[in-house]
């Protein structure tokens, strides 16, 4: 795996790569202390599916600079400034959490940059119950309204992944350090525009009743015991769209990527992997 830094129109950006073949650009989500980090222990595996790994710290989270807009409206459009700095015409994505959101916003959009798309974890992206309203407005931006402990870090990582143990001390001190300093400033001004936001026009049709739309091959992956009623409303999607390539993956919570990464690996590094 190889660290390397860029100039994405006036900021440095952090991204991890490895392995060759199609490049797969991972998207991290948007909880306070997210990174590209998340995803290290994801690319061999996915690499040995003969494909180009890209992980990037996006605007305002891990080394990356902090953005004057810290919208997502502003990280959608970088992405695409982000394949321009790299010499990509087209890209497979893959988002986790608030970046599914991305990643399928670009393949409507921008279907001519995007090959094929893998949404992990995306709650939005998921019908709501009958009769319990919304419950995605947050879309994983967990964190509070003080730079938080170590230990503060450690309950908010414990909420997302199944089984604890994985949570080692070098994982913790990653997740802290991205948690904390200009990280932390950034997240509260993503905070500060989102409920800035909230007086603003609701989008005229959700994205989970877009996905049709989508002519990029998408596959969706839940973990089942996700926050958010992800089962249910997992179960729903299918009722309501049979064709949905749609997989519930069990023992896993929102890092569906840290629970189970052998499942993940494959069902991600082979769907990617398909002649298009």
């Amino acid at each position: 795996m190889k660290e390397n830094f860029i100039e994405v129109e006036g900021l440095s950006i952090r991204y991890l790569e490895e392995g060759g073949g199609p490049p797969v650009l991972l998207l991290h989500g948007a909880s306070l202390g997210s990174s590209a980090d998340v995803w290290t222990g994801n690319l061999p595996g996915l690499a040995a599916h003969g494909l180009r790994l890209i992980a990037c710290d996006q605007p305002g989270f891990g080394l990356s600079d902090n953005p004057t807009d810290p919208s997502v409206a502003y990280r959608t459009r970088f992405v695409l400034a982000f394949m321009d700095a790299l010499g990509l015409r087209k890209a497979h994505l893959v988002g986790h959490s608030q970046s599914g959101r991305i990643a399928v916003s670009l393949a409507l959009e921008h279907g001519e940059r995007v090959s094929r798309v893998v949404v992990l974890g995306t709650g939005s992206l998921l019908p709501p119950l009958p009769g319990r309203g919304k419950s995605d407005a947050a879309e994983g931006e967990d964190g509070g309204a003080a730079e938080p402990t170590l230990a503060e870090t450690r309950r908010l990582l414990e909420a997302s992944v199944f089984d604890r143990t994985l949570i080692t001390p070098a994982a913790l001190q990653t997740r802290h350090r991205m948690s904390t300093g200009k990280n932390f400033r950034a997240f509260l001004e993503r905070a500060r525009a989102r409920d800035g936001k909230k007086e603003s026009k609701p989008e005229s049709k959700p994205l989970w009743q877009r996905l049709a739309e989508v002519r990029a091959p998408l596959r969706m992956i839940y973990g089942k015991e996700d926050r958010g009623h992800a089962a249910e409303r997992a179960a729903l999607a299918i009722e309501l769209n049979p064709g949905l390539d749609l997989h519930l993956v069990r023992r896993c919570k929102h890092l569906v990527q840290w629970d189970a990464a052998e499942e993940f690996a494959a069902l991600c590094g082979l769907f990617l992997a398909e002649e298009t």
